[in-house]
């Protein structure tokens, strides 16, 4: 994977861009009015494994959020805001760490001057985030449609509007319902700047469409080297988004942790398989070793197919076999085989 070395930016205390890790991210979907419960999810999502979690601040009234939710968390914090530049002034003394806003939606030129002062004086980037309901009229005039290149361009005039006031901390995102779109509009922005890039496929949809969505758009382009930090949008749960980002992020390697492989099951499984895969997911979940876990129907897919993997099992006759890099450690009953497993694991 050829990486691109995008420009550095912190955001309070974490790393976007150049070499950094490629960071998850989340957005609280609790009532703005309501405290105890935004603060509540923050919580959840940090024990989750959020490293940048967005917050909608909607009104004046909502900005308390952000020293309630920075008081109760350690991750930094993201401003999410639409047209009122006064509450990005607002949050930035109220101590965000980050803003998301479209410059060109707030207004005169010294409004967004006044918004790039405020952030360079306290160190706070700015997120441009474009998506397909966002676009100017005149754009969309211009290429027919929410197409890549209109997102793109879209994007492109934002920063131009903070960069005429020498403000370049600077994160884009192109974001549309489409995979296709929004594939071709990051590697247009790639080739154009060397602005971090935050991934996403908006509006993905609830967790099993959105989470292949996702795997796909945002997937693909990390594979080719595109992307600093990523967002998988679902409507579910935040903290599943927490858990397919990071899915998605062991799959290509670019995070540490178990890779699990198991085979489909066919005519030769004597054993329960399906439900010992589930199982061994499961109590895989919290395990931080950077191994490949094999669960195998049997002795065909199991020692031969999965040689590579670490640590194994395979199905018999009621009987399970466990193997090491393809060579059988052991056998052991069908209803010891997950516990049996998972002691090995744990001498790893």
């Amino acid at each position: 994977m050829n990486r691109k070395l995008t420009r550095k930016l912190n955001v309070g205390g974490v790393a976007i861009g150049g070499d950094s890790p490629i960071s998850i991210q989340s957005m609280l979907n609790v009532p703005a009015a309501d405290v105890d419960g935004n603060v509540r999810q923050a919580r959840e999502l940090e024990t989750a494994g959020c490293e940048i979690l967005r917050v909608a601040i909607p009104n004046q009234q909502s900005v308390r959020l952000i020293p309630a939710i920075k008081a109760a968390t350690t991750i930094p914090l993201v401003a999410d805001i639409h047209f009122d530049y006064r509450l990005a002034l607002e949050s930035v003394e109220a101590g965000i760490d980050k803003i998301r806003i479209n410059p060109g939606n707030i207004g005169s030129d010294d409004r967004v001057k006044a918004v790039a002062d405020a952030c360079r004086s306290h160190g706070v980037p700015i997120r441009i985030g474009v998506n397909s309901g966002s676009l100017e009229k005149e754009i969309l005039a211009k290429h027919g449609g929410p197409t890549a290149e209109a997102l793109c361009e879209s994007a492109m005039y934002h920063a131009s509007l903070l960069e005429k006031y020498d403000f370049n901390d600077i994160v884009l995102s192109m974001k549309s319902s489409r995979v296709d779109t929004m594939i071709e509009a990051y590697e247009l922005a790639s080739q154009a700047c060397d602005y971090p890039l935050h991934l996403g496929v908006t509006e993905a949809g609830t967790e099993r469409m959105g989470l292949i969505k996702s795997a796909i758009g945002i997937g693909s382009l990390l594979q080719r080297g595109v992307g600093d930090t990523i967002r998988v949008s679902l409507t579910a749960d935040p903290v599943r988004e927490i858990v397919a980002a990071m899915d998605i992020l062991r799959a290509l390697n670019l995070r540490s942790g178990v890779q699990m492989v198991s085979c489909p099951t066919c005519g030769r499984t004597n054993i329960d398989l399906i439900a010992i895969a589930g199982e061994v997911e499961r109590r895989l979940d919290s395990c931080k070793k950077p191994i490949t876990v094999a669960v195998m129907g049997c002795a065909v897919n199991g020692p031969g197919e999965a040689r590579e993997a670490d640590i194994g099992i395979a199905g018999g006759n009621g009987v399970g076999l466990i193997f090491k890099k393809g060579e059988i450690v052991r056998r052991v009953p069908e209803d010891r085989l997950v516990d049996s497993l998972m002691e090995e694991i744990e001498s790893l």
